[in-house]
């Protein structure tokens, strides 16, 4: 086959998706020596990734692949060129980590020469959001079929139409199997992950972990739309059409689980923007956290991971090719990639009204945070900020007790701007939209991990539920002396003994010293942002009281 010249059509019938013609990779500096395939349907790219020994089908056909060594994000490796067009926007320091014009040209050269060598490359021109207005349209050029199934299934696949107009704003080049040489090229470790603001350029090696592709750009997005009025957001959402609802919270605090609700229509699951017409979704598709997936507790994320096209990264199978979701021996932090019409229940273009409530979701490990509590403006602004959360024993060498996580907005990796400026926003969008803020605990009831037990799922969903529906406007709430949240005293559905925590434990001053010790992590984390908050902002501040 000649340089540039397209992939003979296979049954999956590409040609609708294919809009204009596309020639070579030269504009982008690639001499490829080998096939260019662009824009094969997803069900294609499976199939050439399983013939090319990229992955395996599960029982139910679904693709199962590795990511190797790493099997997560790579955020000591992530790095901003610094330039003039940009360099004042950023906030600088340990999570926005510059490098210079230089090493990003001697990176990228080595990673165009890399995928010019290439036998197969394969290309994705995509969008970035689905309110066309402020979409960005991307192209994606990948070494491997997964990873291009991946990026298909995760952002916004152009109609025939929009794929006549469609010109890449940006460019993600993606060369996982080629590593730095870290002494030499400067950097960290063998893996990188570069964003060139000016070039409009991304350039990733090192690392299979497929979430790098699509957080580069949710960055990219970060930066672009604060400037007009709108909010990036890591979050989900869903919505009744009358009601809508976004989700904010790390990863592991139920995001995706508690947005997925059969009684209302799936938007999204991780990233949105909140603009002058309400919520839109980034994606095109979903990336679930498999651990302890089940079809009783989950029934639509579960339903996905049986389908043709969906992707299913570090996953245990049995004997006959049947996921183990519980089989963490790989890692944690197991995912499924999906488009989102793998769910019925979900709107038709990944849009919705503004949000009447905004929910900060954390998974508590020690077990002191209410599981659900109504937060005053400035509290939301603090608690936004704050975007606390914590991890378990086990989920990371050396972790052998809870330890608190805090990363502002609830995604710090992926903000270059000041968190201050995505808090502005997000309270003036509140304030014009009369929305209510929720702080929900997903974590521990009765103690720490290891002696409490992670609250059930069925009252986490009963007080989400009661929130949403109006169902606590309207009962009595107790305000948390050291916290200042306003807790309900009774909810439909859920014990009255669960919703104050003090009281599901054993010993009460157990409790009062370790939400104490919560509550001075908070402020400690928070005196990097007290310089640029409101003074009410900083009055939300927890207050740990004395035990006796």
């Amino acid at each position: 086959m000649r340089k540039g010249q397209r992939q003979p059509l296979t049954r999956f019938g590409m040609a609708e998706t294919l809009g204009k013609p596309r020639g070579d990779l030269s504009e982008h500096g690639l001499d490829c020596a080998g096939n260019i395939h662009w824009n094969l349907p997803v069900e294609a790219l499976v199939e050439l990734a399983v013939s090319r020994g990229e992955g395996v089908y599960s029982a139910h056909k679904a693709l199962v692949t590795e990511t190797g060594e790493r099997t997560g994000r790579s955020p000591n490796d992530k790095y901003i060129v610094d330039e003039v067009s940009t360099n004042g926007d950023i906030n600088w320091g340990d999570v926005n980590v510059s490098t210079d014009l230089e090493t990003f040209n001697k990176m990228r050269a080595k990673v165009v020469d890399y995928l010019s060598k290439q036998q197969d490359l394969f290309v994705q021109d995509l969008y970035c959001g689905a309110d066309f207005s402020e979409a960005l349209p991307i192209r994606v050029i990948n070494q491997n079929a997964w990873h291009n199934a991946f990026a298909r299934n995760m952002f916004i696949r152009p109609s025939a139409d929009q794929m006549n107009q469609h010109s890449p704003e940006f460019t993600v080049f993606h060369a996982p199997h080629y590593e730095a040489n870290a002494e030499h090229d400067g950097l960290n470790s063998q893996c990188f992950v570069m964003v060139n603001y000016e070039a409009k350029e991304v350039i990733i090696g090192g690392t299979r972990y497929a979430g790098e592709i699509k957080k580069s750009i949710f960055s990219v997005m970060n930066l672009i739309l604060p400037k007009k009025g709108i909010l990036p957001m890591h979050c989900s959402a869903n919505t009744t059409g009358e009601n809508t609802a976004i989700f904010f919270g790390l990863s592991g605090t139920g995001k995706t689980t508690l947005s997925a609700d059969p009684k209302r229509a799936l938007i999204g699951d991780d990233e949105h923007g909140w603009g002058a017409n309400g919520v839109f979704n980034f994606e095109g598709g979903c990336y679930a956290k498999l651990i302890d997936l089940s079809e009783e507790d989950e029934p639509a994320i579960f339903g996905t991971t049986r389908k043709f096209g969906s992707i299913l990264e570090n996953i245990v199978m049995d004997d006959n090719g049947v996921p183990d979701f519980h089989d963490t021996s790989k890692t944690q932090n197991t995912r499924g990639s999906y488009p989102i019409e793998f769910i019925d229940n979900r709107t038709s273009d990944s849009k919705g009204g503004h949000p009447q409530n905004v929910i900060f979701l954390t998974c508590d490990a020690f077990g002191v945070l209410p599981p659900i509590s109504k937060l005053s403006p400035a509290q939301a602004a603090y608690h936004f900020i704050s975007g606390y959360t914590a991890k378990v024993a086990g989920t990371e060498i050396g972790v052998k007790e809870p330890q608190a996580t805090f990363s502002a907005c609830f995604g710090e990796p992926f903000m270059p701007m000041h968190p201050g400026v995505y808090a502005d926003l997000l309270s003036q969008k509140m304030e014009e939209h009369n929305a209510t803020a929720w702080l929900i605990n997903t974590g521990w009831s009765g103690g720490p991990y290891g002696v409490g037990n992670r609250m059930k799922i069925k009252y986490t969903r009963a007080m989400l539920n009661a929130a949403l529906d109006g169902d606590l406007d309207n009962v009595e709430y107790v305000k948390d002396n050291r916290f200042g949240f306003e807790v309900p005293t009774s909810c439909p559905g859920v014990p009255s003994d669960v919703l104050q925590p003090i009281k599901t434990w054993s010993n009460s001053n157990d409790y009062d010293a370790t939400a104490d010790n919560l509550a001075s992590m908070f402020i400690e984390n928070f005196k990097r942002y007290q310089q640029g908050v409101s003074e009410a902002v900083n009055a939300s501040s927890p207050k740990p009281l004395s035990v006796n």
